[in-house]
């Protein structure tokens, strides 16, 4: 299969050399525009299209080991044929031979709508085969050596991917239209079908999501094995995820600490507002109860508001004027 290369510098806009704190911006500030819950309706597609690009490309460069191994292609990319691929996929949970005589018959699995690339699949995701699918107790003595007539009936093995959900999705729910396209390894050609994926409000990080009977087909008239989809929560540009808990970073004027003021919050639901007691400090913790994900016992985790205190880039003359009155007539002392 031929696999197109992934510019992920290129994707975020950054060179090679850029720093992990330069990357984490440019993700952040490309995340903000192509947003598809903060894009404009007409762009939507699009930008749900670009958005899952560039959460492939912030997935592989923000972790220092995936983005060594995606350094070593570099500019000698294009000297790496065709058969280098298909060792590199061999090599991998990709391929699986259904056979346990090892006759090399098996499927090629290949995904559309998941969210990544096969590229990323190929050197970063990978499809995680179990070769008994979960029943290896049932297969018989010398299996692989015996003529599948006189074998019990063997399950085909459970194949395991991965799937990008979006924070909303996660808590809202939704249905995802993937493809599913199973090569035969032997040559038997291929078959394509278009799966519609129901992921559930509350979905975690990590969980499963199983298709039944969509995994390998068994070499014995066994019955096919599972399909199971992993989540991967997409990087969202306001928002981490810890246990459920939603944390974010909200910017505020010094006025707005020193006085005090009532500020919107962004939610995965809309906005809220929340109020900023005189005094507030840099680094101080601000909590939103029940406005995070779904826990699974239900109840939701909470909004946490971490405050960073900003001061503008800029000031006009008059600003300045005033400034200079609060220095002259404070008596506060941040180093006392």
């Amino acid at each position: 299969m031929a696999v197109e290369f992934k510019d992920y510098y290129a994707t975020l806009g950054v060179s090679e050399k850029a720093s992990q704190e330069e990357i984490k911006k440019a993700f952040r500030d490309l995340a903000r525009k192509y947003h598809p819950d903060l894009a404009k309706s007409e762009d939507k597609a699009a930008s749900e299209s670009k958005f899952k690009e560039i959460n492939e490309a912030y997935e592989v460069l923000k972790d220092p080991e995936k983005r060594k191994k995606y350094d070593q292609l570099g500019s000698d990319w294009d000297k790496y044929d065709e058969e280098f691929f298909k060792r590199a996929d061999a090599a991998g949970p990709r391929r699986y031979a259904a056979s346990a005589g090892g006759s090399g018959e098996g499927f090629e699995y290949h995904f559309g709508g998941t969210g990544f690339s096969d590229f990323f699949e190929q050197f970063f995701g990978g499809i995680g085969v179990d070769p008994f699918g979960g029943v290896a107790a049932d297969v018989p003595p010398g299996f692989g050596r015996r003529s599948r007539s006189h074998a019990r009936p063997v399950r085909g093995a459970d194949v395991e991917a991965e799937i990008m959900v979006t924070l909303e999705e996660g808590f809202n729910g939704a249905t995802r239209r993937i493809s599913l396209r199973k090569v035969d390894a032997a040559g038997g050609g291929a078959t394509t079908q278009m799966i519609d994926v129901k992921i559930p409000p509350g979905v975690r990080d990590g969980q499963r999501i199983r298709l039944g009977g969509q995994g390998q087909p068994s070499p014995n008239d066994g019955g096919a094995g599972d399909l199971y989809l992993k989540t991967r929560f997409a990087q969202h540009p306001y928002f981490t995820v810890k246990d459920g808990d939603l944390h974010c970073t909200l910017d505020l004027a010094p006025w707005e600490c020193a006085l005090g003021a009532v500020v919107d919050v962004p939610t995965l639901h809309g906005k809220a507002r929340v109020t900023v007691k005189a005094g507030t400090r840099s680094g101080q913790q601000l909590r939103l109860a029940s406005h995070g994900l779904p826990k699974g016992d239900g109840l939701r985790g909470d909004l946490l508001a971490n405050v960073r205190i900003l001061i503008p880039d800029t000031i006009s003359d008059s600003e300045r004027e005033l400034w200079e009155q609060l220095r002259d007539c404070s008596e506060f002392n941040p180093r006392s």
